[in-house]
C-alpha cells in the first residue's frame, strides 16, 4: 500500500492552521459589554448651583424591562462603536499667550492646572496655534523679509517671545504631549495679488512653491523650538475676505495647490507624517469642499481631514450638523475635526450668561455622534476686553483674564468643555447614545478598560427624571435644568 505521507502531512498542518486561525479569531472578539457589578458615578453643572463639574451622586442598575411611551429614557449600547477619538482642546494663539504672562505667577500656575491636568482640571490634549499673524495677535508680522522667494530670512523670533513659552507650559503641564496642529491666516502681503495680508486676497501661482516651502520652514523651527507639530491647515477660513489677515483659495485651488504643490513637498522633506487638513472653514459649505478635494485621488491621498468652524451657521436650531455627517458618510476613511468656534462680539456683562456654554455642549455632542474625531476651540484665554486683537474683533474665551485684578474669570464654556475633555480621553471610541426626548441631548464613549461616560444635557427650564438604560437594566436619574452631567459607569 503506498501512503502518501506529503498529502497528510499537509492536511495535518492545515488543520493546526486553521485551530491556530479560530483561537486567534476567538481570542480578538471582545467581550460584549455588561453592566453587572456596576455602578454610576455622575458629575454635574447647572445653572443656579453651585454644582461645577462637581460629583453629585452614586446611582445603580435595577432590572428594566421595555419602558412606556411615557418614561423619559435614554439608551446606551456600549457594543456599537464609531469613531476613535483624537482630543479635545483650544488654540494657543499670540492673545492668549500675551494675556497669560499679564498674570502673577500664582494665577499663571492655576490657569495651566486648569486646562491640562487631567486630575485637578479638564485636562485637554489638543490644540491649534497660527502660522504668523492673525486677527487674534497684537500686531502684523512676518516670519520673512519682502520678495524673499527663497526663504533665507525665515525666523520666529516674533514667537519667541510670548507664544513659545506659553505652548511648551502648556505641553509639560498636559505630560509632556499636547497634539498640536497649526493654520496660516495669510501669506506674506508680497505673495499675494492684492499685495496685503488682510482683506482676502489670493496667492499668486508663481510663489504656490515658496509658500508650500514656508509651512516645513515652520513644522521645523517649532520642532527645533522642541515642539512638535502634529498637523496643519491648509488655509483659515479661505472663503471670507476679512479685515484682518485672510486669504481666498476656492475649493479647486486648495485641491490642486495640495496635490501639486504641499503634499508633495510635506512628503518630499521627510513630512508624511505630518496630518494635512482642508477647508477649515464653516460647516455651510463643508461637503461642497470637501467632495471637490476629496474626490480627486490625487489630492485626496495627501489629506488626513476635513476641518471645520461654527460662524455664520447660528440660525436655526440644527447649527448645519447634516452637513458634516453628509461629509462622514461619504468619506468615511477621512477625519472630520472641529478646528475653531467660539462666541463673538464680547460683553463684559455677559460672563455668567448661562447660554454661552449651552451652545457649546449642543455643537460638541452633535458633532461627536455626527463622526467629528477631536473638537478645538478658539482663544483658551483673553482678557477683560476679549482681546487682545489689532482689528477690534473681540471674542469670549472659556476662562478671562482680568488684567486689572490678576484673577481668572470662569465661564460656563469652561465647565462644559470639561465635561467633554475630562472625561472623554484620545483612543476612546465613541458608542451608542439614543435619547427619546428633544429636551435631553445625549453622545457617550468607551475606553480601553471597559468604562462609559454618557453626557446628558438638559437646555430646558425643566428639572427631567429619565432612565439610562442598558441591556435590559437602568438606573434612575435626574437632570437638572439648564445643566450638563457626565455618567461614568465603572
Amino acid at each position: 500500500m503506498n501512503i502518501n505521507y506529503s498529502a497528510i502531512i499537509t492536511l495535518c498542518f492545515a488543520g493546526v492552521l486553521a485551530q491556530s486561525v479560530q483561537a486567534q479569531n476567538k481570542k480578538a472578539l471582545p467581550k460584549p459589554f455588561s453592566v453587572s457589578n456596576k455602578t454610576v458615578q455622575v458629575y454635574t453643572t447647572a445653572k443656579a448651583s453651585d454644582d461645577r463639574l462637581a460629583k453629585t451622586e452614586t446611582l445603580n442598575f435595577v432590572d428594566k424591562k421595555q419602558p412606556l411611551e411615557t418614561e423619559v429614557c435614554i439608551f446606551v449600547d456600549a457594543n456599537k462603536t464609531f469613531q476613535t477619538i483624537l482630543g479635545i482642546g483650544g488654540a494657543l494663539t499670540d492673545a492668549s499667550a500675551e494675556t497669560f504672562y499679564k498674570l502673577p505667577k500664582a494665577e499663571q500656575q492655576e490657569f495651566m492646572t486648569a486646562y491640562y491636568d487631567p486630575q485637578k482640571g479638564i485636562g485637554y490634549t489638543l490644540g491649534r496655534t497660527n502660522i504668523q499673524s492673525c486677527d487674534f495677535s497684537s500686531d502684523i508680522y512676518s516670519y520673512v523679509a519682502d520678495k524673499d522667494v527663497s526663504l533665507k530670512t525665515f525666523n520666529i523670533s516674533h514667537d519667541l517671545k510670548y507664544r513659545i513659552p506659553f505652548i511648551k507650559q502648556a505641553i509639560a503641564a498636559a505630560g509632556g504631549k499636547l497634539t498640536l496642529f497649526a493654520s496660516p491666516w495669510s501669506p506674506p502681503a508680497w505673495m499675494k495679488d492684492n499685495n496685503d495680508v488682510l482683506h482676502g486676497g489670493k496667492l499668486k501661482k508663481e510663489y504656490d512653491q515658496s509658500w508650500a516651502n514656508f509651512y516645513v520652514k515652520f513644522i521645523r523651527e517649532y520642532q527645533k523650538q522642541g515642539i512638535p507639530v502634529w498637523g496643519i491647515t491648509v488655509q483659515n477660513e479661505p472663503m471670507a475676505k476679512q479685515k484682518w489677515e485672510s486669504c481666498m483659495f476656492t475649493a479647486e485651488e486648495e485641491r490642486d495647490f495640495v496635490k501639486n504643490f504641499l503634499g508633495p513637498t510635506l512628503h518630499k522633506e521627510g513630512m508624511a507624517d505630518k496630518k494635512l487638513i482642508v477647508w477649515d472653514h464653516n460647516r455651510d459649505q463643508v461637503y461642497q469642499r470637501a467632495s471637490t478635494i476629496l474626490e480627486d485621488k490625487e489630492a485626496a491621498k495627501y489629506v488626513w481631514g476635513v476641518g471645520y468652524h461654527w460662524y455664520e451657521t447660528w440660525t436655526g436650531s440644527s447649527m448645519q450638523f447634516d452637513n458634516v455627517r453628509s461629509v462622514h458618510e461619504s468619506f468615511p476613511d477621512k477625519n472630520l475635526l472641529f478646528t475653531e468656534g467660539c462666541i463673538e462680539k464680547f460683553d463684559f456683562n455677559r460672563l455668567n450668561d448661562w447660554a454661552l456654554g449651552e451652545k457649546y455642549g449642543q455643537s460638541l455632542i452633535h458633532d461627536f455622534n455626527n463622526g467629528t474625531v477631536g473638537w478645538t476651540d478658539w482663544n483658551i484665554l483673553l482678557d477683560e476686553q476679549g482681546g487682545p486683537n489689532h482689528v477690534g474683533n473681540y471674542c469670549f474665551s472659556p476662562i478671562v483674564a482680568d488684567t486689572r485684578t490678576g484673577k481668572l474669570i470662569y465661564t460656563n464654556i469652561y465647565y462644559y468643555l470639561g465635561h467633554f475633555s475630562k472625561f472623554v480621553r484620545p483612543g476612546d471610541k465613541r458608542i451608542v447614545a439614543s435619547s427619546n426626548r428633544d429636551k435631553l441631548l445625549t453622545t457617550a464613549f468607551i475606553n480601553s478598560k471597559g468604562q462609559l461616560a454618557v453626557i446628558v444635557m438638559n437646555s430646558s427650564d425643566d428639572k427631567l427624571s429619565y432612565n439610562l438604560c442598558i441591556q435590559g437594566k437602568a438606573a434612575a436619574a435626574t437632570a437638572l435644568p439648564h445643566s450638563m452631567s457626565t455618567l461614568i459607569i465603572q
